[in-house]
């Protein structure tokens, strides 16, 4: 029988211990997922590479975290969430020191892939350890700790991470990595307890049984994802009519289709349970989840280069020209979620997005020599006081849309959809605005490109307001129900 893990104290020195862990850790991922976008200039100019080396960067990451997140978490409830924990930190850190290293496109890529499997087990694990070391009494008060601090950390990640690439390398956004992660290490060995889930622990037994891995489910996901990030990014390279496009395409769609049947045929077992959208408003809000953060990692990619390609500003002054829309999000979005408390998430999921829309279509007029006061802070404000509006409605909504005992593959689910949702805007935008090649370094031809990307991102702000406005309504009360055993 697996002994379980102790009620630690935040009082305690194992309690502060993990919880620095905890943070430092999950602190690491988020002020990665801010700098790589404004280094992506200077690598590029190093590296020789194209704009589909740039997406493949940024995308080799995210394709391996959407799809295998929700496996990570399933990996620690079974083996030990301390021990997968610690697994995630590694294999993070080590591929981090492997991006810095880089000396050519493809190794760099090779490495985020890695980078991405290693967060995919850091990411949930952070959390997991948390809820499942504390007393009670203090565990609202560790999660809350650790949403504040690790926020604070993606609000430093531009102006650390700026500061960096201007005085030192790119190279050092991805070295930096190495002593916070020894650190969680050292904190983790020292004080996380180990913890994990009885009902998967006890093999042979019907709880075992009953929630079995879902492997197949995971890479389906991940071809799906794959074929169809693959076909977008190479598709002007190769051309569309190619066997190898042809091929990709048809992988990701059949791998789309197969994954559907056999998260259905799994039932309850899935790692998507596919009775979730029997719940009209769940599967409304992970749509809207998709379209609202394929505006938001497709703003990011093309800000970051534009205003150091084309404007000529330096990385420390692009990495903080998004530091309003850090600062909003963490100080609004609070008040945001009380105020869906009160009157229902369809306000502020279409009010929101239309905020943003507008921030953006400001942001189209950013030239050269433009002053960041007057030109640039009003639409990333506008654009951050949008999504404000949005992010905690949106998570307290989806976790209210179906019985409480699916919060965490709900929860896990919606953050794979907005991973996806970035994955898709970054392989997708370039292919729709015409940018390819080197042409992210030449002024006119990315000044084009950059004009008509925001536009793509400000519609899909649109279409994401207007689906709230007719499918989202407030979320029933708190429930129970039955497993969603969808077996035939």
């Amino acid at each position: 029988m697996t002994r379980s893990a102790p009620a630690l104290r935040l009082a305690e020195p194992a309690g502060r211990g993990t919880l620095l862990a905890a943070v430092l850790a999950s602190g690491m991922v988020f002020l990665d997922s801010t700098v790589v976008n404004v280094a992506l200039p200077r690598l590029g100019a190093d590296l020789g590479a194209t704009v589909a080396d740039l997406q493949w960067t940024i995308n080799g990451y995210l394709l391996v975290l959407a799809a295998f997140v929700l496996l990570g978490g399933a990996l620690g409830d079974r083996f030990g969430r301390r021990r997968i924990f610690l697994l995630g930190v590694v294999s993070f850190s080590v591929a981090s020191v492997a991006c810095g290293l880089a000396q050519g496109t493809g190794w760099l890529i090779v490495a985020r892939f890695v980078q991405g499997a290693g967060g995919a087990l850091l990411t949930p694990g952070s959390l997991s350890v948390l809820q499942a070391s504390f007393h009670p009494d203090d565990r609202g008060k560790a999660i809350g700790a650790w949403s504040g601090l690790a926020g604070v950390s993606t609000a430093l990640g531009p102006l650390i991470g700026g500061w960096l690439i201007d005085s030192l390398s790119w190279r050092w956004i991805f070295f930096i990595n190495l002593p916070v992660a020894v650190l969680v290490i050292l904190a983790a060995l020292r004080w996380v307890p180990e913890s994990r889930d009885e009902n998967v622990s006890r093999a042979g037994g019907r709880g075992a049984r009953h929630r079995r891995f879902d492997v197949t489910g995971a890479v389906l996901g991940a071809l799906a994802l794959g074929g169809v990030t693959y076909a977008l990014i190479d598709a002007p390279v190769r051309g569309f009519a190619s066997w190898t496009i042809l091929g990709s395409v048809l992988v990701g769609v059949l791998a789309a289709g197969a994954f559907v049947v056999v998260e259905r045929r799994r039932g309850d077992a899935a790692m998507l349970p596919t009775g979730l959208f029997h719940s009209r408003l769940f599967s409304a809000l992970n749509v809207f989840t998709v379209v609202v953060y394929a505006a938001l990692g497709g703003f990011t990619f093309f800000l970051a280069v534009y205003l150091q390609n084309v404007v000529g500003w330096s990385a420390l002054l692009t990495g903080l020209s998004t530091l309003p829309l850090t600062v909003l999000l963490l100080v609004g979005s609070p008040k945001a979620g009380a105020l869906s408390q009160r009157i229902g998430p369809r306000l502020p999921l279409t009010v929101g997005p239309v905020i943003a829309a507008v921030g953006l279509l400001l942001l189209r007029q950013v030239r050269p020599g433009a002053s960041y006061w007057t030109d640039v802070l009003p639409g990333v404000t506008l654009f951050g006081a949008g999504l404000m509006l949005v992010v905690a409605p949106l998570t307290a909504s989806v976790l209210a849309a179906v019985a409480d005992r699916y919060a965490g593959v709900a929860s896990g689910f919606n953050n794979a959809a907005a991973r996806a949702g970035g994955l898709l805007a970054v392989a997708a935008l370039p292919l729709l605005v015409g940018l390819r090649g080197t042409g992210y370094d030449q002024r006119a031809e990315l000044t084009t490109a950059y004009r008509g990307a925001l536009l793509w991102c400000a519609a899909l702000l649109l279409a994401g307001a207007l689906l709230a406005a007719l499918l989202v309504h407030r979320p029933p009360a708190a429930k129970e129900g039955p497993p969603l055993n969808t077996q035939r």
